[in-house]
Formats: structure tokens, C-alpha cells, sequence
């Protein structure tokens, strides 16, 4: 009876929560609230909402746990593999919907359109990635290449991986981005240095480097308006 009574408080509760979402989505739920009603899928019995709260108090937020590795979430006390997973699937699920759904198949006629076209891409990283957006004369995407990944501030752009790449493309004009997983959306002087390079040996080929845009969360920046290139931007 005791038994029955204890496992009363809960009845129901998981339902609620789900008919409250569908109905109202996820408006002005905590990070934790938000946490537990993905932690139903991954842990079919019990009460998560302890566990939903451990793992934003040990993370700091929402954020935090998503940017969290596979191997730093199983460290939470009550996450398992297929917690861990689910949580890892997440942001990685809508890094891939972020970049369905931010292409261009006409013109790039202002750079800023690059911004949404590219941050979909950076969504999430945990380690520096390089993308070269490749265009023909008149501005229209071709294609957008990955480069390459690094740790944490150490991808390696090499010339020759943007010189193939530009012209396996049949490229006219690129644009170069990379994200800086410190926060900092800045070049450094090994990116102007980068920066000069690519522009040199890209000139030599007849294709013009349109810009290099740094990425870090939400932020861009672009050497192209910085006048950092010399070169009109797109438009």
C-alpha cells in the first residue's frame, strides 16, 4: 500500500509534461524542465527531473550540457550511454536541420547572407572547422567544402586544400571561414597571415578571395568589411 501510495506522486507526470509542450512548447520553461523532457526518451521509468537537475547544476545551463562531450556527460552521476547519446544527437541534429534549411541557390548579394548561410555549419563545434564557400563570377554558391577540423584553436588551413578545392569547383570567388571555439570573434595575426597567402596563390589561379569570415557562437566578423582584403565584397 505504502509502495502504491509513493508511486502515486508521479502518476501521470510524464504525460503532463509532454501535452504542456505540445501545447505551449518550451516558452518559459527552466533549462532543467527543458532537460527532463529529453531525458524521458532516453530513461523509460523513474523520476529524471533529480538527474535533469545535476546535469545544468555540473554544466552550468542548457548550452552547457549540449557542448558537453560524450565522456563528460557520463561523468554526471545516473548518465548512461543511452543518455549520453541523446544529449550528443541533439545539437548535432540541429546543426543538420540549421543547415537545410540556410541554403542559397540564387546570388549572395550581401555578406551577411554568408553569415546565415555559414553559422548553421558551426553550430555546436567543439573544435576549430574551415569552410570555403565557392562562387562563380556573378556570386552564385557553387558549393560550400569543409577544409578541415582541429582541436580547440588549431585547424590547419592549408593552400593548397583551398586551391584544390576552389578549383575542383570551377570557382571564380571564394569566401574562407573558420569559428574560434575561445568565444573570440578576432583574427589573429596567423589568420592575416593566413589570409595573405590564400589571396596571393588564389590571384595567381584568377580566383578572387572575397573574404575571411571568423565565427565564434553568434558572432562574425569580416576582413572584407574590416578592409582587410583590399577587395570589394560580394554585391
Amino acid at each position: 500500500m505504502d509502495k502504491r501510495e509513493k508511486g502515486s506522486i508521479h502518476t501521470g507526470h510524464r504525460s503532463r509534461v509532454k501535452e504542456e509542450f505540445l501545447d505551449h512548447g518550451l516558452s518559459g520553461w527552466p533549462d532543467h524542465r527543458v532537460l527532463e523532457l529529453l531525458l524521458f526518451y532516453a530513461i523509460p521509468q523513474g523520476d529524471v527531473n533529480p538527474l535533469a537537475h545535476r546535469l545544468v547544476d555540473h554544466f552550468g545551463s542548457l548550452a552547457g550540457v549540449f557542448h558537453a562531450t560524450y565522456e563528460q556527460l557520463l561523468e554526471v552521476n545516473g548518465v548512461g550511454p543511452n543518455t549520453a547519446v541523446l544529449l550528443q544527437l541533439i545539437p548535432a541534429a540541429a546543426a543538420r536541420y540549421l543547415a537545410a534549411s540556410a541554403s542559397f541557390e540564387g546570388q549572395i548579394m550581401h555578406i551577411w547572407q554568408l553569415r546565415e548561410l555559414l553559422l548553421p555549419m558551426f553550430f555546436g563545434a567543439r573544435n576549430e572547422l574551415a569552410y570555403l564557400v565557392c562562387m562563380d563570377s556573378k556570386n552564385k554558391v557553387m558549393a560550400c567544402r569543409k577544409l578541415g577540423e582541429g582541436i580547440a584553436d588549431a585547424v590547419h588551413i592549408t593552400v593548397r586544400k583551398v586551391l584544390e578545392t576552389a578549383l575542383a569547383c570551377n570557382a571564380t570567388r571564394v569566401v574562407l571561414a573558420h569559428n574560434h571555439v575561445s568565444g573570440v570573434a578576432f583574427w589573429s595575426e596567423a589568420d592575416l597571415a593566413t589570409t595573405e597567402k590564400l589571396k596571393s596563390v588564389l590571384r595567381e589561379a584568377n580566383i578572387q578571395l572575397v573574404d575571411h569570415l571568423i565565427f565564434a557562437n553568434d558572432d562574425m566578423i569580416s576582413m572584407a568589411e574590416s578592409r582587410l582584403l583590399g577587395d570589394d565584397m560580394p554585391g
